[in-house]
Protein backbone atom coordinates (compact mmCIF):
# COMPACT_ATOMS: atom_id res chain seq x y z
CA UNK A 1 0.00 0.00 0.00
CA UNK A 2 1.40 3.40 -0.99
CA UNK A 3 -0.10 6.86 -0.92
CA UNK A 4 1.24 9.99 -2.63
CA UNK A 5 3.39 11.91 -0.22
CA UNK A 6 4.15 8.89 2.00
CA UNK A 7 7.81 8.90 3.05
CA UNK A 8 9.81 6.05 1.58
CA UNK A 9 10.83 4.74 5.03
CA UNK A 10 7.19 4.60 6.16
CA UNK A 11 6.11 2.88 2.94
CA UNK A 12 8.88 0.33 3.40
CA UNK A 13 7.76 -0.43 6.97
CA UNK A 14 4.14 -0.84 5.84
CA UNK A 15 5.32 -3.18 3.11
CA UNK A 16 7.40 -5.29 5.53
CA UNK A 17 4.63 -5.51 8.13
CA UNK A 18 2.22 -6.57 5.41
CA UNK A 19 4.29 -9.71 4.77
CA UNK A 20 3.44 -11.07 8.23
CA UNK A 21 0.69 -13.72 8.49
CA UNK A 22 -2.76 -12.29 9.07
CA UNK A 23 -1.63 -8.68 8.52
CA UNK A 24 -3.50 -6.91 5.73
CA UNK A 25 -2.62 -3.52 4.19
CA UNK A 26 -4.80 -1.49 6.57
CA UNK A 27 -3.49 -3.27 9.67
CA UNK A 28 0.06 -2.85 8.39
CA UNK A 29 -0.55 0.87 8.04
CA UNK A 30 -1.95 1.19 11.57
CA UNK A 31 1.00 -0.74 13.02
CA UNK A 32 3.53 1.35 11.12
CA UNK A 33 1.93 4.58 12.32
CA UNK A 34 1.89 3.24 15.88
CA UNK A 35 5.60 2.49 15.64
CA UNK A 36 6.24 5.97 14.30
CA UNK A 37 4.57 7.48 17.37
CA UNK A 38 6.58 5.44 19.86
CA UNK A 39 9.64 6.83 21.67
CA UNK A 40 12.92 6.29 19.87
CA UNK A 41 14.17 4.12 22.74
CA UNK A 42 11.28 1.68 22.26
CA UNK A 43 12.17 1.29 18.59
CA UNK A 44 15.82 0.71 19.44
CA UNK A 45 14.87 -2.04 21.89
CA UNK A 46 12.55 -3.60 19.33
CA UNK A 47 15.28 -3.55 16.69
CA UNK A 48 17.71 -5.14 19.15
CA UNK A 49 15.16 -7.84 20.00
CA UNK A 50 14.70 -8.64 16.30
CA UNK A 51 18.45 -8.90 15.81
CA UNK A 52 18.77 -11.13 18.87
CA UNK A 53 15.93 -13.32 17.60
CA UNK A 54 17.80 -13.89 14.36
CA UNK A 55 21.18 -14.44 16.00
CA UNK A 56 20.30 -16.58 19.02
CA UNK A 57 17.13 -18.55 18.43
CA UNK A 58 17.54 -21.77 16.48
CA UNK A 59 16.21 -25.33 16.69
CA UNK A 60 17.30 -28.11 19.03
CA UNK A 61 19.47 -30.58 17.13
CA UNK A 62 17.90 -33.42 19.10
CA UNK A 63 14.16 -32.70 19.09
CA UNK A 64 13.65 -29.83 16.65
CA UNK A 65 12.11 -27.49 19.24
CA UNK A 66 13.14 -23.87 19.83
CA UNK A 67 16.61 -23.56 21.35
CA UNK A 68 19.34 -21.04 22.04
CA UNK A 69 22.43 -23.17 22.54
CA UNK A 70 22.24 -26.37 20.53
CA UNK A 71 19.81 -28.17 22.85
CA UNK A 72 16.49 -26.87 24.15
CA UNK A 73 15.64 -26.46 27.82
CA UNK A 74 13.31 -29.45 27.78
CA UNK A 75 15.93 -31.83 26.37
CA UNK A 76 18.44 -30.60 28.94
CA UNK A 77 16.00 -31.01 31.84
CA UNK A 78 17.07 -34.22 33.61
CA UNK A 79 13.74 -34.37 35.46
CA UNK A 80 11.80 -34.98 32.25
CA UNK A 81 10.94 -38.59 31.41
CA UNK A 82 13.11 -39.67 28.47
CA UNK A 83 10.86 -42.69 27.86
CA UNK A 84 7.94 -40.45 26.85
CA UNK A 85 8.26 -38.67 23.50
CA UNK A 86 5.37 -36.55 22.30
CA UNK A 87 5.54 -35.95 18.55
CA UNK A 88 4.07 -32.68 17.30
CA UNK A 89 4.04 -30.99 13.93
CA UNK A 90 5.68 -27.65 14.73
CA UNK A 91 7.93 -26.23 17.48
CA UNK A 92 5.17 -23.78 18.42
CA UNK A 93 2.98 -26.78 19.32
CA UNK A 94 5.41 -27.55 22.15
CA UNK A 95 4.83 -24.10 23.64
CA UNK A 96 1.08 -24.72 23.47
CA UNK A 97 1.39 -28.16 25.09
CA UNK A 98 3.60 -26.84 27.87
CA UNK A 99 0.93 -24.35 28.95
CA UNK A 100 -1.04 -27.24 30.42
CA UNK A 101 1.91 -28.24 32.64
CA UNK A 102 0.65 -31.81 32.65
CA UNK A 103 3.24 -33.56 30.51
CA UNK A 104 6.53 -34.64 32.07
CA UNK A 105 8.15 -36.25 29.03
CA UNK A 106 10.10 -34.93 26.05
CA UNK A 107 9.02 -33.75 22.62
CA UNK A 108 9.90 -34.05 18.99
CA UNK A 109 8.85 -31.46 16.40
CA UNK A 110 8.52 -32.72 12.83
CA UNK A 111 8.58 -29.23 11.30
CA UNK A 112 5.57 -30.06 9.17
CA UNK A 113 3.20 -32.84 8.26
CA UNK A 114 2.84 -35.06 5.23
CA UNK A 115 0.98 -33.26 2.46
CA UNK A 116 1.30 -34.62 -1.09
CA UNK A 117 -0.67 -31.63 -2.41
CA UNK A 118 1.97 -29.26 -1.03
CA UNK A 119 4.85 -31.52 -2.03
CA UNK A 120 5.75 -32.36 1.58
CA UNK A 121 6.98 -35.94 1.86
CA UNK A 122 8.88 -37.81 4.59
CA UNK A 123 12.16 -36.31 3.37
CA UNK A 124 10.96 -32.84 4.41
CA UNK A 125 10.23 -33.87 8.03
CA UNK A 126 12.70 -34.04 10.93
CA UNK A 127 12.83 -37.83 11.10
CA UNK A 128 16.51 -38.79 11.21
CA UNK A 129 16.95 -37.54 14.79
CA UNK A 130 13.63 -39.13 15.80
CA UNK A 131 14.78 -42.48 14.38
CA UNK A 132 17.61 -42.47 16.91
CA UNK A 133 15.27 -41.77 19.83
CA UNK A 134 12.63 -44.42 19.13
CA UNK A 135 13.96 -47.49 20.93
CA UNK A 136 12.42 -50.35 22.92
CA UNK A 137 10.84 -49.13 26.16
CA UNK A 138 9.96 -45.69 24.80
CA UNK A 139 6.37 -44.55 24.37
CA UNK A 140 5.84 -42.49 21.24
CA UNK A 141 2.78 -40.27 21.63
CA UNK A 142 1.48 -39.12 18.25
CA UNK A 143 0.11 -35.63 18.82
CA UNK A 144 -0.27 -34.52 15.23
CA UNK A 145 -3.39 -32.53 14.42
CA UNK A 146 -6.73 -34.16 13.70
CA UNK A 147 -6.74 -32.90 10.11
CA UNK A 148 -6.52 -35.24 7.11
CA UNK A 149 -2.80 -34.54 6.71
CA UNK A 150 -2.22 -34.83 10.46
CA UNK A 151 -3.90 -38.24 10.53
CA UNK A 152 -1.90 -39.36 7.50
CA UNK A 153 1.29 -38.32 9.28
CA UNK A 154 0.28 -40.27 12.40
CA UNK A 155 -0.39 -43.37 10.27
CA UNK A 156 2.99 -43.00 8.59
CA UNK A 157 4.83 -42.72 11.91
CA UNK A 158 2.97 -45.69 13.39
CA UNK A 159 4.00 -47.84 10.45
CA UNK A 160 7.55 -46.52 10.44
CA UNK A 161 8.14 -47.46 14.09
CA UNK A 162 5.90 -50.50 14.29
CA UNK A 163 8.84 -52.90 14.64
CA UNK A 164 10.97 -50.64 16.85
CA UNK A 165 9.85 -52.14 20.14
CA UNK A 166 8.44 -48.78 21.22
CA UNK A 167 4.86 -48.37 22.41
CA UNK A 168 2.91 -46.14 20.06
CA UNK A 169 -0.10 -44.15 21.28
CA UNK A 170 -2.34 -41.42 19.90
CA UNK A 171 -3.69 -38.45 21.83
CA UNK A 172 -7.36 -38.91 22.73
CA UNK A 173 -10.28 -37.28 20.97
CA UNK A 174 -10.25 -34.27 23.23
CA UNK A 175 -8.72 -32.83 20.06
CA UNK A 176 -11.65 -32.37 17.64
CA UNK A 177 -11.64 -33.63 14.06
CA UNK A 178 -10.03 -31.06 11.82
CA UNK A 179 -8.60 -29.22 14.83
CA UNK A 180 -5.20 -27.55 15.09
CA UNK A 181 -3.30 -27.74 18.40
CA UNK A 182 -2.55 -24.03 18.20
CA UNK A 183 -6.22 -23.15 18.80
CA UNK A 184 -6.92 -25.51 21.69
CA UNK A 185 -6.91 -24.55 25.36
CA UNK A 186 -4.48 -26.15 27.79
CA UNK A 187 -7.19 -28.16 29.58
CA UNK A 188 -8.26 -29.87 26.36
CA UNK A 189 -4.65 -30.68 25.53
CA UNK A 190 -3.95 -32.00 29.00
CA UNK A 191 -7.04 -34.23 28.84
CA UNK A 192 -6.08 -35.50 25.39
CA UNK A 193 -2.62 -36.45 26.63
CA UNK A 194 -3.90 -38.05 29.82
CA UNK A 195 -6.49 -40.11 27.92
CA UNK A 196 -4.22 -41.18 25.08
CA UNK A 197 -4.74 -44.69 23.74
CA UNK A 198 -2.43 -47.30 22.23
CA UNK A 199 -2.29 -46.88 18.47
CA UNK A 200 -3.96 -50.21 17.66
CA UNK A 201 -6.84 -49.31 19.99
CA UNK A 202 -7.18 -45.89 18.39
CA UNK A 203 -7.51 -47.51 14.98
CA UNK A 204 -10.12 -49.99 16.18
CA UNK A 205 -12.32 -47.14 17.42
CA UNK A 206 -12.63 -45.64 13.94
Amino acid sequence: MHFPGMPVALARMVEMLGTLPGIGPKTAMRLALNLLERPAEDLKQMAAALAELQDKVTFCERCGCFAEQGHCQICDNVRRDTKLICVVEQPVDVLIMERGQGFAGKYHALHGRLSPVDGIGPDKLWLSSLDKRVVPGVELILATSATVDGEATAHFLARRYQASGAKISRIARGVPEGGELEYLDEHTLHRALAQRVIWEQAESLR
